[in-house]
């Protein structure tokens, strides 16, 4: 293994998923925001990553804050 090779593919990977997953978020907020279904201060977050050839499944849970202060 090339450490450097898999240092910056693992980089491009988690930018790409952190991009668009944020794109992704604020669509679908400003949808439901838009339609009156949501209308919280924040909204609970599950994200599963898995690699099959790694036998590999992390959760990553959070809440996105809508309104107030971070």
């Amino acid at each position: 293994m090339n450490d450097e090779t898999f240092n910056l593919s693992m980089r491009k990977f988690l930018k790409t998923v952190g991009v668009t997953s944020q794109q992704k978020i604020e669509e679908a907020v400003r949808a439901a925001v838009a339609d009156g279904s949501l209308t919280d201060d924040s909204i609970d977050v599950e994200v599963t990553l898995t690699c099959g050839a790694l036998d590999l499944t992390h959760v990553v849970t959070g809440k996105i804050k809508l309104k107030g202060t971070v």
